[in-house]
């Protein structure tokens, strides 16, 4: 193994700070996926598109970022961890720009890509260079401590921070704003980050990434397209089944497949999987409607829907160590069943509310901090729990299994909330998002059943 990492051996301030330098990846991949939700209106309405075509705007990031993310580890592993952080810091910055000035919505989906590119870079050179950097265990414990606060914060205060931005330079302010923290990363890192690798690395599967990438991005396509063209809808569905089934062949001939579907025969894991797709939709893709609600219900601009958003995303800061404390002392059946009841719940008064008409916000700022709620406690424990389902020797394609489903399923998500999105301008026509939402969350719920009663299990 060649490594020149630098070896700190105290918690001192060198190392907080190197720390939090590492720690600025995760804050900017999370960032640009919540600051974004708030002013996804503005962003229609200057494009001229709709809330279909306006999906692509996650989408487009999302799909490429679990594309690449599952390709980012072999390539940090070969080419050294600090290279790979790098270069995604690089990418990630000059798509930032491009997304700033693009003009179309084609520019604006393309350089969306290119950040889901970089941001998978990024993160996992950070994470790679935390272990190489932090050789203790209590110190590394430390730094991806911190790692989990600036991600936290990115994801509780990313809409807030978004609306203040857009309200004030415009929603194209929210993707120049990298350009500071990029800036830092790619001064700070070469000089208190060393370089690490192994010089090799398992084979990546470039074939059985595209046909991954493109059974998701069809299955987007096929949904977004169901109500204007429900023909090419339908065949964009059945491609998408065919690629799937065509992936999931290839995974069970390679030697070294990107997801082992052997895992998806442990009944917990199946649960665990379902339970990442419930949340995704049922929270996640949820966040992105709920801005275009708040403005269609009660005529709010971007700064007061980013302030109101607070309800949903407070609760991700303060809550997931009480999921932790929950799965320790209830185990993971109910715990989870807990979260996906509060989601389920959250949706369910947030369809009542749109149902209801304008009034007093009181039944949405509830339902906000409900679904806030069930998903903070459930959402970073979902990855302990397959990690702990799966065999031993499998726990790194669990963890990457976590990845696929939690992004798939809020790529779906959004497509399926944004093809109900209602063309009118009141909010009444959000009941059926919110609605689906709420069944997404009951699906999960029953998946709940399928969990281990207690918080683990011998081996």
């Amino acid at each position: 193994m060649i490594s020149t990492c630098h070896r700190s051996v105290t918690w001192d301030r060198r190392a907080r700070l190197t720390a939090c330098v590492l720690g600025l990846g995760a804050f900017l991949t999370q960032f640009d996926v919540t600051a974004l939700v708030v002013v996804m209106p503005e962003i229609g309405r200057d494009l001229a598109i709709g809330m279909p075509s306006l999906a692509w705007v996650i989408d487009a990031y999302s799909l490429a970022f679990t594309a690449a993310l599952l390709a980012a580890g072999a390539v940090a592993d070969r080419y050294g961890r600090r290279r790979v952080l790098l270069l995604g810091n690089a990418l990630f910055l000059a798509a930032s720009v491009a997304c700033a000035l693009a003009g179309t919505a084609a520019a604006l989906w393309a350089a969306r890509a290119g950040q889901g590119i970089g941001a998978a870079f990024l993160i996992t050179g950070a994470i790679a260079s935390i272990a190489g950097t932090f050789p203790d265990a209590a110190m590394r414990a430390r730094a991806l401590a911190l790692t989990g606060i600036l991600s936290g914060i990115a994801m509780a205060l990313g809409p807030t921070t978004g609306g203040l931005l857009a309200s004030s330079l415009g929603w194209r302010a929210i993707f120049l704003a990298n350009i500071l923290p990029c800036g830092l990363i790619a001064l700070a890192v070469p000089r208190r980050v060393g370089e690490g690798r192994t010089g090799s690395g398992s084979p990546i599967d470039w074939p059985g990434l595209f046909v991954l990438t493109g059974a998701l991005g069809l299955a987007v396509e096929g949904i977004l397209l169901a109500q204007a063209a429900p023909i090419a809808g339908a065949a964009g569905l059945a491609a998408s089944a065919a690629l799937t089934i065509a992936f999931a062949r290839r995974q069970r001939q390679r030697e070294h497949p990107l997801i082992d579907p052997a895992l998806a025969s442990d009944r917990g894991v199946r649960a665990v999987i379902v339970l990442l797709l419930a949340v995704s939709a049922g929270y996640w893709a949820v966040l992105v409607s709920l801005p275009a609600f708040l403005m269609a219900a009660y005529g709010m601009d971007a700064r007061a829907g980013g302030l109101a958003l607070l309800a949903a995303t407070l609760p991700m800061l303060v809550l997931p160590p009480v999921g932790g404390r929950m799965v320790r002392r209830l185990g993971w059946r109910r715990t989870f069943g807990i979260a996906l009841a509060l989601i389920t719940g959250g949706n369910a008064i947030l369809t009542a509310t749109a149902c209801a008409g304008p009034s007093d916000m009181t039944g949405a700022l509830i339902g906000m901090a409900a679904i806030g709620a069930g998903a903070a406690l459930a959402h970073s424990q979902l990855t302990g729990g397959i990690v702990a389902l799966a065999p031993p020797e499998a726990a790194g394609m669990a963890a990457a299994l976590t990845m696929v489903a939690r992004q798939a399923g809020f790529a779906l998500g959004v497509a399926i909330l944004g093809a109900l999105a209602p063309t009118t301008t009141d909010g009444a026509g959000y009941a059926a998002v919110f609605a689906v939402a709420a069944g997404a969350g009951l699906i999960g719920l029953g998946a709940c059943r399928g969990l281990p009663g207690g918080a683990g299990r011998p081996r």
